[in-house]
């Protein structure tokens, strides 16, 4: 195991889940606001979740071919569901006296969208965020399949030798990033419940 391996693993996971957040929050604000595309939305992503993740690299590959870029993709499609579904649920669970009390002060739907909604859903927004992260770093392996590279070579590497040593020390350091990624994150999450309360954002 090398330190490359272990930056491109990193870079794999950090790229598709800024992708992620950038693609998904959207989505699930489009649900959120639009009743019309709000099934189509969820459908989509949630049949994304059910393919199996070594078969949907395989599909973009064909488009794309092997590289980073297509595993980053693939995770991105992958990670979906929890983003945009707590995105949806976040902005939805918002108690309706308290949009009635924004909209009573004037506020535009979009102001209050922003300035009152998302603050007391982004918490529940975080939390798709650190599944879809956890999610990713493990899914992430399969790239060394479609040559994105990773501790997945290193483990596909033992295997392939019968090198239990190369397999261990690969799924351990997979341990420790998904372990302490979801570490972090869980902190962050418990300080965004206690930070945004709906009596703190009007």
């Amino acid at each position: 195991m090398t330190l490359d391996m272990i930056m491109s693993h990193l870079y794999l996971v950090l790229a598709a889940v800024a992708l992620t957040i950038i693609i998904g929050v959207p989505l699930g604000i489009l649900a959120y606001f639009y009743k019309s595309v709000r099934k189509i939305i969820l459908w989509v992503v949630e049949v994304l979740q059910t393919m199996p993740a070594l078969a949907l690299l395989g599909i973009i590959m064909v488009f794309l071919g092997a590289g980073k870029a297509t595993v980053v993709i693939g995770l991105l499609l992958y990670s979906l569901l929890p983003v945009v579904q707590n995105t949806y649920v976040g902005l939805s669970e918002v108690d309706p006296a308290i949009k009635e009390v924004a909209q009573g002060m004037g506020m535009t739907k979009l102001y209050r969208l922003w300035h009152v909604e998302m603050p007391i859903a982004f918490p529940l927004i975080f939390t798709g965020i650190r599944i879809a992260a956890v999610t990713s770093v493990g899914t992430a392996v399969f790239a060394t399949f479609v040559g994105g590279g990773g501790l997945g070579s290193l483990i596909y590497r033992g295997i392939r030798v019968s090198n239990m040593t190369m397999i261990m020390s690969g799924t351990l350091a997979l341990m420790v990033m998904a372990v302490g990624c979801d570490g972090i994150m869980s902190h962050i999450e418990k300080r965004l419940y206690r930070r945004f309360s709906p009596r703190k954002t009007i």
